[in-house]
């Protein structure tokens, strides 16, 4: 079931299995010595398999464990000539990230799946579960549609779609189940896993800095086989709203506007119609009733690309978040993610050469010279909006004692300004390159990490120059005016903000005009992660390596932030 070797780099195709297997797996081993990560093999009916999930045989008492879910998810391989199982990483405990393929793919491999995505023109969208393993209708839901697969159910998704399914994110978390976890949450009542991973790191606070091995291997993933969409599916609590799901784009006032109306004007809006149509269930945009700056309204969560779905919009990606309302029963919080996902395959179906087009677009899209968003903050005025506020009733917990709350039928509506969106409150010029000293090369690891492209000046770097040989408009620098350092750290990190200002270099400075850039890396910004690249090296952008701390030991107020910018050059 897993590939015979590795090298180095670990290719995607060819990551190792972990040796630490258990008995079920072992089993369906020799069950279908045929199958492999790399190609499905037709081999036997669905008949053979059991396909109730846990959470179903268990009356949704319980949620499938690590080891369930990828003996689930090859013997969906095995029984249909589309899905093709394969890994994309490990987490710290040293588990294989499973990531299912479907469509029309020679393999599961990311050079497959670009080249069948090339030539047919389809969307290829990630759909991911169990960030947060706490949150775990999205991983039964992802697990039903590849039930729905295997058996042959969904032609139309093979016709026009690539799909990767990876539904068990932070699979360390799953595996550290307690009835104590996600209090007042309905169910499982059988108890459910953690939201950290095994580190202790939220991985959806991790995507900037990657210090989470998943977090390193869901980069990877959106580099090598570059899925034009992402979906993470979580559960909300908090406001005792009306909604059995709430939604968000990518939040960053970053992301490329085409996206942002491709959601917000598109999908959203059709996606909410069809629930209430069809099912009579209400979903709307993420928020939670608050009161900030005086004012009651709906707000929406972070902007940072600290947040999967955000930081999937710098990358010129569409980003998706789902959050299923946590006082639904776990039965019925499995049935609004499951129908949620439908809604999307259904719209990136008829509109996946938009999609396609789109994005295209904004990776060929040259950014050096614009202006664009470092910091952000909500508008002065939301727009008014006819919020669904809900209630519920508490019951208790049948093994523990404990409250939980379950949803009832009432939906009021409450009017109230909603802030569902974010706006620059600082931006920056995109520059030609950046210049990043020999020492920074653990930096430039991270850049890497994250599928930037860096080069050696030594390598004599193409760059536009005037007749002095020198990049015209020449070199930039930030002079450290002021600098905070958080006192409690945050996700295993103090939070760092500088004051300064970029100025020019001048005749006599470090790096003057003419100056080799043999020792220096060079970040060209003419690259489809342009715009990635400069939210994590700008020293004033609010969630880049600075901020994390990742350059700390190269900082001192009063000095030069150790990075400089190669301003103009065409």
């Amino acid at each position: 079931m897993r590939p015979s070797h590795a090298t180095e780099d670990l290719p995607s195709a060819e990551m190792p299995m972990p040796s630490l297997r258990n008995a079920l797996l072992l089993a369906l081993l020799v069950l279908v010595p045929a199958c492999t990560p790399e190609r499905s093999v037709n081999a036997t009916s669905p008949d053979a398999y059991d396909w109730t999930l846990r959470a179903e045989r268990t009356d949704f008492a319980e949620t499938a464990r690590y080891d369930e879910v990828v003996a689930y998810l090859e013997q969906a391989a095995a029984v249909h000539p589309e899905l093709h199982l394969t890994w994309f990483g490990y987490t710290n405990e040293g588990r294989a990230l499973p990531l299912l393929v479907a469509g029309p793919v020679e393999d599961g491999s990311p050079e497959s799946v670009r080249a069948a995505s090339a030539e047919r023109g389809l969307p290829v969208l990630y759909l991911q579960g169990n960030i947060h393993s706490g949150e775990a209708a999205g991983k039964e839901a992802l697990l039903r549609l590849v039930r729905d697969m295997a058996h042959g159910q969904r032609p139309e998704l093979f016709d026009d779609l690539i799909l990767l399914i990876g539904p068990i994110y932070n699979a360390d978390g799953n595996e550290r189940v307690d009835l104590g976890n996600r209090p007042r949450q309905h169910g499982p009542i059988g108890g459910m896993g953690t939201r950290p991973n095994a580190q202790g790191l939220d991985l959806n606070r991790d995507q900037m800095k990657l210090d989470a091995p998943e977090a390193r291997s869901l980069a990877r993933l959106m580099t090598e086989w570059d899925p034009h969409v992402l979906v993470d599916l979580h559960t909300t609590n908090g406001t005792r709203h009306a909604y059995h799901l709430t939604y968000s784009p990518p939040l960053h006032p970053a992301t490329p506007s085409s996206i942002d109306d491709l959601l917000r004007d598109g999908f959203f809006p059709e996606a909410t119609r069809n629930f209430e149509e069809t099912h009579g269930w209400h979903i709307w945009h993420y928020g939670n009733v608050s009161t900030r700056g005086g004012e009651r309204g709906w707000y929406t969560f972070d902007h940072r690309p600290r947040f999967v779905t955000n930081y999937t919009g710098l990358r010129n990606r569409i980003g998706i978040l789902s959050e299923a309302y946590s006082y639904l029963t776990f039965e019925d919080r499995i049935l609004a993610s499951e129908r949620f996902v439908e809604e999307i395959l259904a719209w990136s179906r008829a509109n996946g050469e938009r999609i396609v087009r789109v994005v295209r677009d904004e990776d060929a899209r040259d950014l050096r010279g614009s202006r664009i968003a470092v910091r952000g903050g909500f508008p002065e005025r939301g727009s008014e909006h006819p919020i669904l506020m809900g209630a519920v009733e508490e019951e208790p917990h049948p093994f523990t004692g404990q409250t939980i709350l379950r949803r009832i039928e009432v939906v009021e509506t409450d009017p109230m300004p909603a802030f569902v969106h974010f706006v620059g409150t600082e931006e920056e010029t995109v520059p030609y390159a950046y210049l990043l000293p020999a020492e920074l090369s653990p930096v430039v690891e991270r850049l890497r990490a994250h599928g930037v492209r860096v080069e050696s000046g030594e390598a004599g770097v193409a760059l536009d120059v005037g007749p002095d040989g020198a990049p015209a408009g020449g070199f930039q620098r930030f002079r450290i005016d002021g600098m905070a350092v958080s006192e409690q750290p945050f996700q295993g990190r103090n939070e760092v903000v500088l004051e300064g200002a970029w100025g020019a270099i001048e005749a006599g400075e470090a790096l003057e005009p003419g100056t080799s850039l043999a020792e220096w890396y060079v970040v060209p910004m003419d690259q489809p992660r342009a715009r990635l690249a400069f939210l994590l090296l700008e020293p004033r952008a609010d969630d880049g390596f600075l901020n994390w701390g990742i350059l700390d030991s190269w900082l001192e107020e009063g000095e030069d932030y150790p990075i400089r910018r190669v301003v103009g050059g065409g």
